[in-house]
């Protein structure tokens, strides 16, 4: 085979493509593919999560579970535990999860384990597209040089790319098909098998001149929310020492037609890219004597979020005559962003935590969210939202404004509210207090 080959069998839709890791990436991009035509073997080494796939069930809240159904059954998706299938596809899309450890550099276990069984079953004109976010370098340190010491050469023998994941999960209006997808490739050639593969199922492609250059895209774009986010953040702490409604002062900014753009501030910030795709460009920096000032300030304001709320929420008691110990609270939502079932580094888990250690009685309400570990290794379950749990709780924390909730009705049944995402700002009252 040859590169005029693969292009053919891309073109012509007989391309058998593959993706490893099923999470929040790498399935709706499986199914996407599927959609689009190609056959595509899902991999993942969790035996519960194939299972519901082949019983078409899903367990990411943006896939459509007939479409999956229908996919299953036709053999368009196949989902198996079985790495050994890389031996007859032609196409490898990396998804898999690059974590911090917690000394706050980049935990790349999951690639090297990928690129360990692809090592196992590697053949020539294989084209391999990693997508999981990390460090600038990685592309050409963990793949291409494993794979040189058996033998292959990329953009001669194999076809070797960096496309960053530009997923959003529970929003309505971009997604796979209409986000633009950044392709840095080896070669021009790479960069061209992965358009061709990539355009038959997303609308706009950008090729950029290397790995490198896309694995840096990805820590630009999470880089630039997680400082904007500090900088709300800190005004946030400045406001409520002054006195002042920060959120009244960003609505009233966000009506300047140009230069400012709107972040709001939270409990923290969560989910798998805000919180940790810095600290990789960070770590990476330290590298080249270069120190990340920015970064390093944005991950310590934004990380101690959780205290302030904790520290405004024992003085909100105080007013009332209230300690933080035996105190009944119910917190509504724990899910790190509204309409979803992720609580991946959710700052709702860490406030969750510290109230416990306080000895406060806490219980959570999320309709997204049944259950959770907490850091003992308990399972946490979700309580039904009713008039009497309301009524019950001394105190309401909002941490995640789900659009389910009926806030009104909330207000009406509460004693007291501690707001931390506005979504109460339509109401004016006494018991309602703000972030």
């Amino acid at each position: 085979m040859s590169y005029e080959t693969l292009l053919e069998k891309i073109n012509s839709k007989t391309v058998v493509a593959s993706v490893i890791g099923l999470g929040y990436v790498g399935l709706p991009l499986a199914i996407e593919m599927a959609k689009s035509g190609l056959q595509v073997i899902a991999i993942d080494i969790d035996k519960v999560k194939i299972q519901k796939l082949k019983n078409g069930i899903s367990y990411v809240v943006d896939i459509d579970q007939d479409e999956l159904t229908n996919l299953v059954k036709t053999n368009k998706l196949i989902p198996t535990t079985d790495f050994s299938m890389i031996a007859g596809v032609d196409t490898v899309s990396i998804c898999v999860p690059t974590p911090l450890r917690k000394t706050k550099d980049p935990d790349i276990s999951y690639i090297n384990s990928a690129v360990e069984q692809i090592k196992k079953y590697m053949h020539k004109n294989l084209l391999i597209i990693l997508e999981s976010t990390t460090y600038p370098g990685t592309t050409e340190e963990i793949i291409e040089k494993e794979l040189s010491s058996l033998g292959f050469n990329a953009g001669k023998d194999y076809w070797l790319c960096f496309s960053p994941e530009r997923v959003d999960p529970g929003n309505p209006e971009y997604c796979i098909k209409n986000t633009p997808k950044v392709i840095g490739g080896t070669t021009e050639q790479c960069s061209t098998l992965a358009k061709t593969l990539y355009g038959m199922f997303i609308d706009t492609i950008v090729t950029i001149s290397s790995t490198k250059a896309a694995e840096m895209v990805k820590l630009l774009e999470n880089t630039f929310r997680a400082v904007n986010i500090a900088l709300v953040n800190e005004m946030t702490l400045m406001c409520s020492r002054m006195g002042i409604d920060v959120w009244e002062v960003i609505d009233a900014a966000a009506t300047k037609p140009f230069g400012f753009m709107s972040f709001f501030p939270g409990p923290g910030i969560g989910g798998h890219c805000i919180p940790l795709d810095p600290m990789y460009l960070s770590w990476k920096a330290k590298m080249y004597d270069f120190y990340n000032r920015f970064i390093e300030l944005a991950s310590d304001i934004n990380g101690n979020m959780p205290y302030f709320v904790l520290s405004k929420f024992a003085d909100i008691l105080n007013q009332h005559g209230r300690c933080i110990k035996g105190t009944k609270i119910l917190i509504l939502g724990v899910a790190y962003k509204k309409n979803i079932d992720d609580v991946r580094e959710s700052p709702a888990l860490e406030v969750y935590e510290m109230l416990k250690r306080k000895e406060a009685v806490v219980e959570y309400s999320d309709p997204f969210v049944e259950t959770f570990k907490d850091k003992e290794g308990n399972f946490v379950h979700s309580v039904e939202l009713t008039q009497q749990k309301l009524l019950e709780a001394d105190c309401v924390i909002l941490l995640t404004n789900h659009s389910l909730y009926n806030y009104n009705w909330i207000f009406q049944n509460s004693k007291l509210v501690f707001d931390t995402r506005n979504a109460f700002k339509n109401v004016r009252s006494k018991n309602i207090y703000k972030l």
